[in-house]
């Protein structure tokens, strides 16, 4: 970790302790700086949890990454900066797969003097602040979140009315590193693998989200989205320079997937009478 090119990557400037606000202002910028991306998933790019890769990746080559990828470098940039930081399983969709998602997610808890806060700046849509471990709602950047307690000693955050995933458990032991790691290679290569069907990137913005899924560019605020249909390869990969500071020509031979895939998800709407 060398951790002033990370605290570069992320334009952070400010005073570095283990405290509340030094996590919450590194949980803000790292998101504001670097996207939620799998598009190495899409080209076939192998994609790792080992850490010397990802800041590879993401500080060296500024790319952005997915959950196991944006979690892994900041909690270990946490750790070189003195934070007590714990890598624990994350399970999205729990509530409706079971444990069978156990690992497919990557999360951190975070041991404060004023509590444990689960940090996470790999769901791509979740909280843009480090939440503290309690039941409740809360707001972040304005949109709604809850927490509660489940059994077993899991906890699972209840995602914003306009997430792409309703919510996602976790638990507070650390992770079985060895499962996710099979998770993680699970998800890039399985053509069941929601990761491999579909190209996604997400960031947060001044007053809210960019998200561009396949085709489509969504501008999500508190107060409601608009929605743009991309209309080729060469304006996709110009938002992906321009909204998402991922220049990614080469992200131009997805177009024909993107829009195959498009064309199946509009097929499977209900149509209306």
């Amino acid at each position: 970790m060398h951790i002033d090119a990370y605290l570069e990557r992320i334009a952070f400037a400010g005073p570095v302790r283990p405290d509340l606000a030094t996590l919450t202002a590194l949980h803000h910028a790292h998101l504001q700086a670097i996207p939620y991306e799998n598009l190495d998933v899409q080209l076939g790019r192998p994609v790792t949890i080992e850490r010397a890769p990802i800041f590879d990746k993401m500080v060296a080559r500024r790319r952005g990454g997915w959950c196991y990828e944006m979690n892994g470098l900041f909690g270990w940039a946490l750790a070189e900066l003195g934070f007590r930081v714990t890598r624990s399983a994350g399970a999205v969709m729990r509530e409706v797969s079971g444990d069978a998602s156990i690992g497919n997610h990557l999360v951190l808890k975070v041991e404060l003097e004023e509590g444990l806060y689960l940090a996470d700046v790999g769901f791509g849509d979740g909280p843009i602040d480090p939440i503290r471990i309690e039941s409740g709602r809360f707001s972040s950047r304005g949109f709604g979140f809850a927490l509660s307690r489940e059994s077993g000693g899991w906890w699972r955050l209840h995602n914003h009315k306009g997430g792409g995933a309703a919510s996602f458990d976790f638990n507070l032991a650390p992770a079985d590193e060895a499962l996710l790691a099979r998770k993680c290679d699970w998800l890039q290569s399985n053509e069941e693998s929601v990761f491999v069907q579909n190209a996604v990137c997400q960031r947060y913005t001044a007053d809210g989200l960019a998200i561009l899924r396949g085709r489509v560019l969504r501008t999500l605020t508190p107060l409601g989205h608009t929605d743009r249909l991309i209309a080729g390869a060469g304006e996709y990969v110009s938002v992906l320079d321009e909204v998402f500071a991922l220049p990614l020509p080469e992200a131009a031979a997805l177009w024909p997937k993107i829009c195959a895939r498009h064309e199946a998800l509009m097929a499977q709407r209900p149509v209306s009478s």
